[in-house]
């Protein structure tokens, strides 16, 4: 997995993870990497500073490695508490907890069908089972399959990490 900072047309900084750099390159070709804050497809990777391991850092692990059992080096001071970081604008913030509100209302008034949801909705659609609403999960293959075949299926995003 790789971690690219990325930047919209329209200046708005986000992160995003990709298996690889092709699959970031295919995903931004197709259309399928959208600024969070604006939804513009016009996306780049911004400029990202390498971790380099320098000489002196190189050194440094070398003789805390070879230190007899019995010597450890100077202990550095206890780090204080971690205070909380906001990486996150408002308006970041605010689309978040509108998904968290989305998934909270889609498990109130839904039946989870998990693995199923494709099988469930083809027999709904034809009449085998009465209609409700579900949710479940399925691959992109599988929710083009249905959504061609004129079953009407909605993704939803994920829920929003808040360390992410």
């Amino acid at each position: 997995m790789i971690k690219y900072a990325l930047v919209c047309d329209k200046g708005h900084d986000f992160e995003s993870w990709f298996p690889n750099s092709d699959a970031y390159d295919k995903q931004v070709k197709r259309g399928l990497v959208e600024c969070p804050q604006c939804g513009s497809l016009k996306v780049s990777k911004a400029l990202m500073a390498p971790s380099v391991s320098t000489s002196k850092r190189r050194a440094r692990n070398s003789v805390v490695e070879h230190l007899p059992q019995t010597q450890t080096p100077a202990s550095p001071p206890a780090p204080a508490a971690p205070q909380p970081m906001t990486l996150l604008d408002e308006q970041q913030m605010q689309v978040r907890e509108a998904i968290r509100e989305l998934h909270q209302k889609i498990a109130e008034n839904t039946v989870d069908v998990g693995k199923a949801f494709s099988a469930e909705a083809r027999k709904m659609h034809e009449g085998e089972v009465p209609q409700r609403a579900i949710r479940g999960e399925a691959t992109f293959a599988e929710a083009q399959e249905l959504w061609d075949e004129g079953i009407p299926v909605l993704p939803v995003p994920s829920l929003p990490d808040d360390r992410n």
